[in-house]
């Protein structure tokens, strides 16, 4: 019963008599459950999500970050002549900064086209819809990034959809580069939030990556903080913590991993 229903139902109950035997409480809340209220669609309940999850000052304190994180760690794993796709970017924190030739993003959000420089190519298609995947052609990336995605992902099986993907779209050599929470070290906040779905740890997504025929070039099971929300994370602190490796696992709770696509 809805609480609005008890409230309704504790006004009437000084009215009721022993004897009436046909006015109950499940019949006093019938009408009250048949108003209809005005459903938020999935789409726009997840745009309402992450617009509340950070708020202004923490995106700008985020595009910041991703600034150091790119400068001091992941640009040396993107050659600057590469073409790159960048899986659920959201707000191109990422396509936006790294040096590359070429830059994709692929993002389900409409919104995605605003944050997107000028020389990001948005495609807003469903990657795990068979008819869309066409529209990305085969082999023709040298690096695809795919950050804080996969827990987002309903099971294992569209896990191997999305992985299955990246392997047909790299170039022979090209590079699968993943940032991802690791269930292992992150389990007590892991479901903090209430988009997070499927568990993942360092051995699963190796073990799937490598069923794929992925090469493992380089694997750090502890590398980030879960995430930024509510701690006072700076640009500088980032830039220390990663030149101080040492750290990393006592504090790191997002994995790394670097996988190659065999040449032929």
């Amino acid at each position: 019963m809805q609480p609005s229903s008890l409230i309704f139902c504790k006004k009437l109950r000084p009215r009721l008599r022993s004897k009436d035997t046909s006015l109950t409480f499940a019949s006093l809340a019938r009408p009250l459950t048949s108003i209809k209220t005005k459903r938020m669609d999935k789409a726009a309940f997840l745009k309402r999500l992450y617009e509340n999850r950070f708020n202004s000052s923490e995106q700008k304190s985020k595009l910041l970050l991703w600034q150091v994180l790119i400068q001091d760690f992941l640009q040396k794993h993107v050659p600057p002549k590469a073409d790159i796709l960048d899986i659920a970017g959201g707000y191109c924190e990422f396509i936006n900064q790294v040096a590359a030739t070429s830059k994709t993003l692929i993002d389900l959000n409409p919104d995605s086209r605003l944050f997107a420089a000028a020389n990001v190519n948005v495609l807003n298609i469903d990657i795990l819809d068979h008819h869309q995947q066409t529209k990305v052609e085969d082999d023709c990336f040298d690096v695809i990034f795919v950050s804080n995605f996969f827990e987002h992902l309903e099971d294992q099986d569209q896990l191997f959809e999305v992985l299955s993907f990246c392997f047909q779209k790299l170039k022979p050599g090209g590079r699968l580069l993943v940032i991802q929470p690791n269930f292992k070290y992150s389990y007590r906040e892991y479901f903090d939030f209430i988009d997070h779905y499927l568990p993942i740890t360092h051995q699963s997504l190796v073990e799937v990556l490598e069923a794929l025929e992925f090469r493992i070039d380089t694997l750090i099971p502890r590398f980030l903080p879960f995430s930024t929300k509510g701690r006072p994370t700076k640009a500088w602190m980032l830039r220390l913590y990663l030149k101080l490796p040492i750290v990393w696992p006592i504090f790191g709770s997002q994995l790394v991993v670097k996988a190659s696509k065999p040449r032929c």
